[in-house]
Parts: C-alpha cells; structure tokens; sequence
C-alpha cells in the first residue's frame, strides 16, 4: 500500500499570496481633517516656568541648565516627577514603549496629568510599539489626550506584512526620545521606555545616558516635536485603531499594586535624587547647548542631504584637535567612517572607541556590519574597547536585579570632543541612523561635562571592557583587564562557535547599509 502523500501545499501558497495582495491594496487613509496643534509657549507662569526662571538668573542669556542622566532609576523618576509637575502640555515623543511595568506607569503618569487638564501629544514609532494598539486607543480616549504613531503598518495584526508590501517606507523609523513638560523641562537622550532601560529588568539593563534640560534648548525641542506631530508621518491613532472602552482607574496605593512594582517604586521614591529635584537642589550646569535633529521629511525618504543630522555630526567628529571619545552600541563605520578615523589618528588625534562586544549585544547582526573595520582601525591607530555582559552588582539598582542574573548591555549613544564638547542623543555611528532613522541629539559646550563624561567613558572601557590589539601575526586579540596581567584572548570571548560562525557569514553579505 503507498504510503500517505504530504497535503499539497499550494492551498497554503495561495493564502499567504491572497494576504500579500490584500496588504499591497491597502492603503494609509490621507491626513486631510487632521487636528492641528503647536507649543504652548506662553508656559512662563506655570511652577516649572518659574523654578527655572529663579535658577537661570544667575546664569549667561542663552545659555540652558543641564544634568547627565546616568542611572535608570534616576532617569524614570525623572520623567515621573515631569508628567506630574506639568500643568500646561506634555510632548512625548519616543521609538519603543514597552507595554511592561514602567511602560504602563508612564502611561499611567500621562493620564493623571491629563485628568488636571494638561494637554498631552504621544507620538510613538509604529515598529516600537507592537501590541499597544489597545491601551494606546483607551489613551487616546481621553479629551486631553492626543496619539499619533510614526510611519504607521497598515496591517495591524501582522505588521511585519508592511515590510513584504512597502519596504522603503517601513524600513524608515523614528528613533527620537524626547520628554517635554510644559515647554519648560525635557528629558532627551538614548533611553526608550522599558524595563531594561530604567533599572528594573531580571535578564538585560542597558547602559543609558540622557540629559535633563531647562532653558532655550528647551524651546527648541518643542519646536521640533511640532515639526513631528505635523509631518506627513505621522497618523493620528483614531485614523489606524478603532477607539477602545477608557481603562480602569488604577490601584490608589502602593499596597494593591504587584510585589516587583511597589518595591521598584519604594526605591525610586528614596533615591536622593529624588528628594533633590523635588527640592530644587539638583546641581544643574549652565552652557550653550544645541539641538540637532533630522528634517522628519526623512521618515519619507525626502528630506535633503543638509537637513540630515549626521551632516552636523560629520563635522563635529572631524573638527577634534587631541581626542575623540565615541560611545556607540551599534558601531558600523563603514570604509567612509573608517578612513575618517584614521585621518584622525594620523593627524596625532587619540581615538577611543567603546561598543558592546558580540557577547552583549542585543542585535548580533549589526556587529556583522563592525567586525571587517576592527583590524583596520587598530592598524592605525585607533584604540577600540568592547563591552562585556556581566551583572554590575556593585550598581545602586543592583539589588532590583535579582543578583547575577541581570547583565548588562551597552546603549548609551555619546561621544566627547577634546574635553570640551560632547553630544547626548539617540543616534548611533551606523549607516541605519545617518541615512534611515530620524534622529534627535544635543551638543553641549562644556569642559566641565566633557571631562566628567570623558573620566567616565575612561572607567567604563578599564573596569567593564575589552581592550582590542592586534598579534604579531595582525591577528585579533581581547584583553581581559580583569586579571593581572590582563588574560589575552583569541576570540570573540562569552560566544558560541555558531554564533561565531553565523555573524562572520553576515559580516560577508552587502547588507551594511541596513544596519
């Protein structure tokens, strides 16, 4: 008797092909009949207005206070304490909000100063916030509420369909991160909202750094999420997602809240930090300080060559006369960005390169796009540092952890410029954020941030990094400075073979410019 043929498998064939033509004849609904809305500029009378008004005056016209924003607890109690000192508009705009604890506890944070009658604009990256269409649609609800999501997929279910459908579109995303409350304060940098960015994940932190700002710059951001909320990117929500029923109030106190969130909150709450903001003893530092950002005309492929923010960046990174400091999680200097570091390094200019080894990495396929320019760059000259992943329990938000389980990962995008000039922001050295993503960052002219941030980058590279050098042979070779002397290592150290293997057959392919 023959034995039972497998079922065809055209039925199957047909379906996907019947879904890929019905996602290709879907179409964005037009903008036409979308609300508008600008800044609200006259915020002067409000307590933040008047808090920063008292502590700009002893300071140069023009100049804006800043803070680095180091630790994730810090960073969340920070955004926390902004939403509920609001009283006019909060402008929110960010590329990944997980629907986790401290996702949910922004959200949360927005609705209470929406039920005070604060105006709130939310603009998400579509890709960045899979599974939200619900609670973003009960926000959204709210008449002080307003949500737009940023190169939106038509397909809400499968949205990975967008990218079979219309590639060079989905391909383009909004990377900004940027926390504005009143046009007076804004939280700007590397972190998205999650736990692993705020010190509260069990697997994977991530090295961040933002900065608190007051002042001009502060303007200037409100101005460019305007430039944002208005593009031809960004959908309202109510066109893309039925409306949802408004959500249950939550728990009043502490008591009724889940084990791990009250005890994340109890340690937010006692941080010095904490007490100091609220008491207007943060130590603030008065500098010039610049936004640069890309033309949002970017998220549609149109905006032009000197409205991109890594023309800006090309000439910071070339203008350094003794030392460039780069911190980059995703590093992929391409031959243009490598032939700039060696002009560099040829020029008597010290070049430090911190990025996460393959080890730490959250995206292996991009260190495909960096390890061909790693003998390159160490052949002239050019000092390179890889991130371990090991748990930092020596962290104040180490005990949050769970001990050794946590590691962490590096996602802090910054770089120092001859001890005087450093940048904070969201864009990493790689083609996807120079050519594909919006980007939003600020340069501040200050030796003293740029010499505490340098000292930091310099601890951070000893006590947490590889150092990378080349044998005799021009082989690569890891030092582990853990050990006296440092143990040498001759591979990719904390990986597997195949994970070797497969990053290696990547770094082979023409898929840089991706990346």
């Amino acid at each position: 008797m023959p034995s039972p043929r497998p079922a065809p498998a055209l039925p199957a064939a047909l379906l996907l092909l019947a879904a890929l033509l019905l996602a290709g004849c879907a179409r964005l609904p037009p903008l036409e009949g979308r609300s508008e809305s600008r800044l609200d500029a006259d915020t002067a009378g409000t307590r933040l207005g008047r808090a920063v008004q008292q502590a700009a005056a002893p300071h140069a016209a023009g100049h804006s206070g800043v803070f680095l924003l180091d630790q994730g607890r810090d960073a969340f109690a920070t955004r926390v304490l902004l939403a509920e000192a609001a009283e006019r508009s909060l402008d929110v705009q960010y590329y990944i909000w997980r629907d986790d604890m401290s996702g949910r506890l922004l959200f949360e944070a927005l609705r209470r100063a929406a039920n005070r009658g604060v105006r709130v604009r939310l603009l998400l990256d579509d890709l960045g916030s899979a599974g939200l269409d619900a609670p973003l649609a009960a926000l959204d609800a709210h008449p002080r509420i307003e949500v737009r999501l940023f190169n939106p997929f038509v397909q809400r279910r499968f949205k990975p369909l967008g990218f079979v459908t219309d590639f060079m579109r989905a391909n383009r995303r909004m990377h900004n991160k940027s926390f504005t409350a009143d046009d007076q304060a804004t939280v700007v940098g590397g972190r998205n909202v999650g736990d692993e960015y705020f010190g509260a994940e069990v697997d994977t932190l991530f090295v961040d750094l933002d900065v608190l700002a007051v002042g001009p710059v502060v303007q200037a951001v409100s101005k460019d999420f305007d430039r944002y909320w208005a593009s031809g990117s960004a959908y309202p929500l109510a066109m893309l997602v039925d409306a949802g029923p408004a959500a249950p109030p939550p728990p009043k106190d502490l008591q009724n809240l889940p084990e791990r969130t009250r005890a994340y909150l109890e340690a937010v709450a006692r941080s010095a930090f904490v007490a100091d903001l609220l008491a207007a003893r943060l130590p603030l530092h008065w500098a010039p300080v610049e936004l640069v950002s890309d033309d949002p005309a970017k998220g549609l492929g149109e905006a032009a060559d000197a409205d991109l923010m890594y023309m800006r960046m090309a000439r910071l990174v070339d203008a350094p006369a003794h030392e460039l400091k780069l911190v980059s999680p995703y590093f992929v200097p391409t031959a243009r960005g490598t032939a700039l570091f060696e002009k560099l390094a040829a020029r008597g200019v010290e070049v430090s390169i911190l990025t996460n080894a393959l080890e730490a990495t959250d995206v292996a396929v991009v260190h495909a796009g960096y390890i061909p320019w790693r003998v390159p760059l160490l052949r002239a000259g050019v000092q390179l540092y890889e991130m371990r992943r090991e748990a930092d329990t020596q962290a104040p938000d180490a005990k949050l952890r769970l001990g050794s389980s946590s590691a962490e990962s590096l996602h802090a995008k910054t770089f120092v410029v001859d001890r005087r000039q450093l940048f904070v922001g969201s864009f990493n050295f790689d083609p996807r954020s120079a050519r594909l993503n919006t980007e939003l960052g600020f340069v501040i002219d200050s030796a003293v941030l740029a010499a505490q941030l340098d000292q930091q980058l310099r601890e951070k590279a000893r006590q947490r990094g590889y150092q990378l050098q080349l044998d005799p042979q021009g082989r690569l070779q890891w030092l582990d400075g853990r050990s006296d002397p440092p143990l040498v290592l001759a591979q990719e150290p904390g990986t597997s073979l195949w994970l070797r293997l497969g990053v290696r057959v990547l770094s082979w392919l023409p898929i840089d410019w991706l990346l």
